[in-house]
Parts: C-alpha cells; sequence; structure tokens
C-alpha cells in the first residue's frame, strides 16, 4: 500500500541554519525531492547486505566514525543520551534506520522520521564552533558511514565484492540519502568521488574527540534491562570480554589514518586473524537458515516482498525492552513508538 505523504507537506529547508523549520514528519525538503522516490527493494544489493545480525559486529566503528566528526561529536556530547543507554539505544535505532531502506513505499515517511529526530540539535562546541546535527554536511556524514558499514559487511562477514557490485552499491546509497528529503550536495557524483571523500574526511576532518572516545571505552556500559538478574561482578567482566572483542573487531575496520588518530596500532598478524574470523562469520551464517541472520525490520520487508505478510502490514517496532527511560519517551528527539 503506497502512502502519499507528499501532499500535505510543503517543500521546507534543512540547512543547518534554518533546521527548525524543517516540518515535523514531512519527507519532502527544498534540495532534497519534490515528491516520494521509489525505494530500494529485495532485488538491491543493499538488501542483501544491511540489516544482518553480523552487523551488530560493526556497531562501535559506526559509532566511533560518526563522532569523529566535529559537529556530530559535539551534538552527541551536548544533547545525547546514548550513554546512559548503549544498548538499548543501539537496538532500538537499528529499527527505524533500517526501516528507511526496507520499508517500501513507506520508506520516505520513515526517513523524514528519523530526520526530524534532529530538529533543533545545534549549539557551539567546546571549541567556539558552531554544529547543527542538520547540517546536510553532517547529516550526509552519519550516511556515509551506513553506506560504508554495508561494504564492509559485505567485504569482511560478507564473502566479498566485484567492483562492479560497489559501484551498484554507491548507486543505491545514494537513493537510499533520497529517503530523507535532505539537500542531495554533499553526495558524491560517482563511486570515484565516494573514495576521495572518504579518504579525505579520514584524513583531513576526522577528531579525536571525547565522543569518538566514549564509544570505544566500554568500561562504564550499563546493564541492557533485560540482564538486570546478572551479578554486578559477573556483567563486569562481560564488560572486559567485550572490550577486547571489540577492540578486534574494530580497529581492524578502521582505515590506517583513523587508527592512528585514535591512538591505535596494528599489526599483521592482527590483520590475518581479523580476515580470518570475518571468514569464519561468513561460513557460519550461510550454513543458518536465511530469516534467522535478519533483522526483524528486516526479516518483515521479506516477508512482505514475498507474499508471507500483507504489503501493508504494519511495520515492526522494537520491542518495550529497548525504549528510552520513562523521562524520554514523549521527546520528539528518541524514536519511542508505543509498544
Amino acid at each position: 500500500m503506497t502512502q502519499d505523504t507528499s501532499a500535505a507537506c510543503p517543500a521546507t529547508s534543512a540547512s543547518g541554519a534554518d533546521e527548525a523549520v524543517v516540518a515535523a514528519g514531512c519527507p519532502v525538503t527544498s534540495g532534497g525531492y519534490d515528491a516520494p522516490p521509489a525505494p530500494l527493494g529485495p532485488d538491491s544489493l543493499t538488501w542483501k547486505y544491511f540489516g544482518q545480525w553480523t552487523g551488530m559486529l560493526q556497531g562501535p566503528w559506526a559509532g566511533s566514525m560518526q563522532n569523529m566528526h566535529p559537529q556530530l561529536g559535539a551534538a552527541v556530547q551536548h544533547h545525547s543520551i546514548f550513554f546512559l543507554e548503549r544498548m538499548p539505544r543501539l537496538f532500538r535505532s537499528v529499527y527505524p534506520i533500517g526501516g528507511v531502506v526496507f520499508d517500501g513505499d513507506r520508506a520516505p515517511k520513515t526517513g523524514a522520521q528519523v530526520r526530524d529526530y534532529h530538529i533543533g540539535i545545534k549549539g557551539v562546541d567546546d571549541q567556539g564552533r558552531r554544529y547543527s546535527a542538520l547540517n546536510p554536511d553532517v547529516f550526509y556524514w552519519a550516511h556515509a558511514t551506513f553506506f560504508k558499514s554495508t561494504l564492509l559487511a559485505a567485504e569482511w562477514v560478507g564473502g566479498g565484492l566485484t567492483e562492479a557490485q560497489k559501484r551498484q552499491l554507491f548507486d543505491e546509497h545514494v537513493t537510499w540519502y533520497r529517503m530523507y528529503g535532505m539537500s542531495m550536495r554533499p553526495v558524491p557524483k560517482s563511486w570515484e568521488e565516494f573514495c576521495q571523500y572518504w579518504d579525505h574526511m579520514c584524513h583531513n576532518v576526522l577528531e579525536n574527540n571525547w565522543a569518538a572516545r566514549e564509544v570505544l571505552d566500554l568500561s562504564s556500559m550499563p546493564k541492557h534491562p533485560s540482564l538486570e538478574w546478572m551479578p554486578g561482578w559477573l556483567w563486569r567482566l562481560n564488560v572486559m570480554a567485550m572490550q577486547r572483542f571489540f577492540n578486534f573487531t574494530t580497529v581492524g575496520l578502521f582505515d590506517p589514518p583513523v587508527r592512528e588518530l585514535m591512538g591505535y596500532t596494528w599489526s599483521p598478524r592482527q590483520e590475518r586473524l581479523h580476515r580470518l574470523f570475518g571468514q569464519a562469520v561468513y561460513r557460519i551464517t550461510k550454513v543458518l537458515p536465511t530469516r534467522m541472520t535478519m533483522h526483524p525490520r528486516k526479516r518483515s520487508a521479506w516477508d512482505r516482498a514475498h507474499g508471507r505478510l500483507p504489503v501493508d502490514a504494519p511495520l515492526v517496532e522494537t520491542p518495550a525492552r529497548n525504549l528510552p527511560p520513562v523521562a524520554y519517551r514523549d521527546d520528539p528527539h528518541y524514536y519511542s513508538p508505543k509498544v
């Protein structure tokens, strides 16, 4: 069932200077598109590689890479409650973020909702620099990390990509980004331009800042609400093991200039072990039932696309255990569905 969300939504601006005028929930913005674009479908490579449970292995990589952007890191430091509820936030965020890919005709509406969570998140950082979460350059950087994460998932734990497939994924990431209704100005025009853009960001723009370091430091990570039964000493041991594991998986995914920026070293032996681990994950997932490896938002999309569910079946939302703290559930900056 197609949702026509554009008729009641006038085009508005989403620049860093005037993001407050974005119409909440409206998928149409000046410079983005004039009507909801055609979404990605099950024939796309993005549907194949994005939204897998194995993507959780890249969680600290994605979070730290995003936060290394000076403006995005400042926004997280000054506005986010992520560090109070790391695991619920991670698990619930995958639902709307995945929905921008998997929600079919409803994807532009989902993209608009994700965009609008960022309305009003702006200020001045500790160095006196202005930041805005809806600055198009900042918003695209976050999307670029999702695209790069898809590439890494395909290459590290997905069996590898051909050059033609990388180019196809690039084209699909442009379609994916259109779902947000943001300005397309920062989006590279080709796969070659994206590679240059990524290299420039890693060498010249990203910073070793508080928000990026905090994502990589799991020592103060609180329990997920479903783990309250776990004794404190056992949780501390669990966190220590997770820290070692995610240091290994995350640092192995960093580009060399990012490793240097964040103060990490990486040996040929570590690189070999990292590659072998990815190959082992790939082989394991190959023998598992396909639907078991999918995040619920993706699995329901496949079910709609292949007739298991009606095409207009309700979208799958995060379970209650992943909701924000009660005090934040009515805050428009947080995804907090009624479940």
